[in-house]
């Protein structure tokens, strides 16, 4: 059973002894939060939203679907590796004391309690709700004769001649079930011979999920329209029962046991490989027989503890496609980016980027202000710029048709020299990045693929141009991919700046990036894993050495790391006032008595996914807050606080961004963009509508407040304020 905490036992404390415990450690493991329990409860959160009755529609079915999508990637992952541990007789713990195994059991009962919630959601809510709607997801068995015939004409037409029957018989051994593949265990019996064998159909995954039918209202699951014609599989044979299931496999990749000499052929020796990963868990449909079960957990080395059976059809992840109808009346109302007002010049011609960076940074905000408009526009002039001499880019995850890959293509034509940084080893894009960084290759781009053993994961451009006065290094350091699709959907924060010494370091950390040397040491950036350690764990120390009157606020996707966390319990004991908005992990407990009384934790979940990571240590002064269009959420007089320092990078508090990963982070210098950080950090804390609080217990706690303090909602409404404040500014101007 998992372990459950009530708010007053979460840690068995002694208040008489309180000024005797010199450090967290007294307070054992139970001072932290599982890991992969913390995740299931973000995909928990997913789940409320699907429920939530207020949300549009297909708002609703695309929160289901992101929480099958993010299901199927932990179990590929974190499940696989804690299998791993368990068959290795891993015996070293989780930061809360838990074993391999331990973490198995608590994981698996947690699991069967969101698939359970899933089902409800689907069958209770969203399913009547679309029919209600007009886009009914009907069984084959529920459709009239007229919709059955057309089904099957369908079937006769564009999937039949796809199938491949595969029977197992001395001849024909069981077939490998690939990787989160959709697949139909079928009884098959011959009459005459009185034999029958179990057969395996694969549903095709490029066909789509939920067939239409013409009337563009009715859909029905592939996997029943192939049941209804499985008697034109199986000729003369009797159909003795139809089940679908579903495997998932280990997809993680292990570079350091290939025996390729380069990173690049190592990725696709492990691409290959990952086809054949360890199966890990088994779905079901609940009604299929025993001995069917026992014969895919035998032939795919399973136990009947990674089974899941589902009473809805299974990889609701394909739910996208419905999501994507378009059907304006059942989703949130769409938003149009706002050009960055910065870099809004008011007149027909495109934006000089290295005249605006010259002058001032530049802070921009997506979705609330265009990506298109400011980082491609950017490198898109950089690139045409005939003083332009160098670009340097690291790319993680892009677009598939990367208008910054094209650019940088060009530039490098043009005989400009032009490094690209390609993580090849960027989680499910690893055969996209192959494609991209092959691509560049073939155009003269200087192709790299980071140091062998850390994941560069900065986002980072280097702009070198020459100028009347000599050369100018013009910088983008953000918290998002380069990938104008999602940068529609994640919200991510970017700086651009020509500052001199910021402009020294990315050129330093490139140069240990593409070359061979020792790490840099930085001016103004923060870098991962040399710098980011030490430096968070001393800018905590500073707060906590204020005692109440320090003040740490961090947005972030993530904390886990046990060290961190133990020095914000002790910033914590010594007074110091923790804000932290935190979208996914969070290994942390907040407001236990003596440990963390003063932390205080929330999670945003909403139409778009939070990404950004901002840091701030100490509280704002008058220069910054006189910027601020709200009041911030700090009560420290300046005159008893530090001033406020604000980071804006790639790096979550987890330990693989600590240690294992090339992170950059960018201190913000100017008043006004500060003012514009502070202004997300107060509109997070103030979310009373899209927001959830973590107890000292681990439970998160949703707020039902009005739709108006939404933070995206009100983020949206800033952006607009200030781009019609620039558009007036221009009209006084001219």
């Amino acid at each position: 059973m998992i372990r459950r905490f009530d708010e007053e036992s979460v840690i068995p404390l002694h208040p008489e002894r309180l000024e005797d415990e010199k450090s967290p450690d007294h307070y054992g493991a139970a001072r932290f939060l599982n890991r992969e329990l913390s995740w299931l409860e973000f995909a928990d959160r997913l789940l409320d939203l699907a429920a939530d009755a207020s949300l549009p529609l297909l708002e609703r079915v695309k929160f289901l679907a992101i929480f099958s999508s993010g299901l199927d990637e932990f179990f590929q992952v974190r499940v696989a590796g804690l299998r791993d541990q368990e068959a290795a007789g891993y015996a070293e713990r989780s930061a809360d004391g838990r074993t391999p195994t331990e973490q198995l059991a608590a994981v698996r009962e947690r699991t069967c309690e969101l698939v359970v919630r899933n089902a409800a959601i689907f069958s209770g809510a969203l399913h009547p709700a679309l029919a209600a709607a007009g886009i009914r997801l009907l069984d084959y068995e529920h459709l009239d004769a007229a919709g059955q015939a057309e089904l099957d004409e369908v079937f006769e037409r564009k999937i039949f001649p796809v199938l491949t029957p595969l029977a197992v018989d001395p001849g024909h051994p069981f077939p490998y079930i690939s990787n989160l593949s959709l697949n139909l265990a079928v009884r098959v019996e011959d009459p005459e011979a009185g034999m029958h064998r179990f057969a395996r159909v694969k549903v095709p995954p490029l066909l789509p999920r939920f067939v239409p039918l013409a009337d563009g209202e009715r859909f029905c699951p592939l996997e029943q329209v192939i049941a209804a014609n499985l008697h034109t599989l199986f000729p003369e044979m009797e159909i003795g029962g139809h089940y679908a299931f579903r495997v998932t496999r280990n997809a993680d990749l292990d570079f350091e046991s290939s025996d390729a000499d380069d990173l690049l052929a190592a990725v696709e020796i492990e691409l290959r490989r990952r086809r054949f990963g360890r199966a890990v868990r088994l779905e079901i449909d609940p009604a299929m027989s025993r001995d069917m079960v026992q014969l895919l957990l035998d032939e795919l080395e399973l136990d009947d503890d990674d089974v899941y059976a589902a009473s809805v059809p299974l990889d609701l992840a394909q739910l996208w496609s419905i999501a994507a109808m378009d059907r304006a009346d059942l989703k949130d109302p769409p938003y149009q980016p706002v050009p960055p007002p910065a870099l809004t010049t008011g007149v027909d011609e495109p934006t000089d980027f290295f005249a605006v960076l010259a002058e001032r940074d530049v802070l921009v905000h997506h979705p609330y202000e265009s990506f298109a408009a400011s980082v491609d526009a950017f490198v898109l002039q950089a690139a045409a710029d005939p003083d332009v001499l160098a670009i340097k880019q690291t790319l993680y995850r892009t677009a598939g048709d990367a208008q910054i890959v094209a650019a940088l293509a060009r530039a490098a034509e043009e005989g400009k020299q032009v490094a690209a940084l390609v993580e090849l080893t960027a989680r499910f894009d690893e055969q996209r990045n192959i494609a991209w960084a092959r691509q560049l290759e073939q155009a003269g781009v200087h192709v790299v693929y980071g140091v062998v053993g850390l994941k560069t994961h900065a986002k980072t451009i280097l702009v070198v141009r020459r100028e009347a006065d000599g050369i100018r290094r013009y910088c983008h350091v953000g918290t998002g991919n380069y990938n104008a699709d999602t940068a529609r959907i994640y919200e991510d924060l970017g700086l651009f700046t020509a500052d001199e010494a910021i402009g020294a370091d990315l050129t330093d950390m490139f140069n240990y990036l593409t070359g061979f040397s020792q790490p840099p040491r930085t001016r103004r950036l923060v870098l991962a894993p040399q710098d980011f350690r030490p430096w968070v764990l001393e800018q905590i120390a500073l707060e906590a050495a204020a005692g109440e009157a320090g003040r740490i606020a961090l947005k972030l996707n993530g904390i886990t790391d046990p060290e961190v966390i133990d020095a914000l319990y002790g910033a914590a004991r010594a007074g110091c006032a923790v804000s932290l908005v935190v979208r996914g992990l969070c290994c942390l407990r907040p407001g236990v008595p003596g440990l963390s009384e003063t932390i205080r934790v929330r999670s945003i979940v909403s139409h778009y996914l939070e990404h950004s990571r901002i840091y701030r240590f100490g509280s704002p002064g008058p220069e910054v807050t006189a910027h601020c269009a709200l009041e911030p959420a700090t009560d420290t007089p300046a005159e008893e606080s530090r001033p406020a320092r604000y980071f804006v990078g790639s790096a979550d508090l987890i330990q693989r961004n600590l240690d294992f990963r090339i992170e950059a982070l960018a201190p913000v210098l100017d008043p006004e963009l500060c003012g514009r950080l502070e202004d997300v950090l107060t509109l997070c804390a103030e979310d009373d509508h899209n927001s959830w609080t973590l107890s000292a217990a681990g439970s998160w706690r949703r707020s039902h407040g009005p739709a108006e303090h939404a933070a995206q909602r009100r983020l949206q409404a800033l952006a607009h304020e200030r781009a019609q404040r620039r558009r007036a500014h221009e009209v006084l101007g001219n």
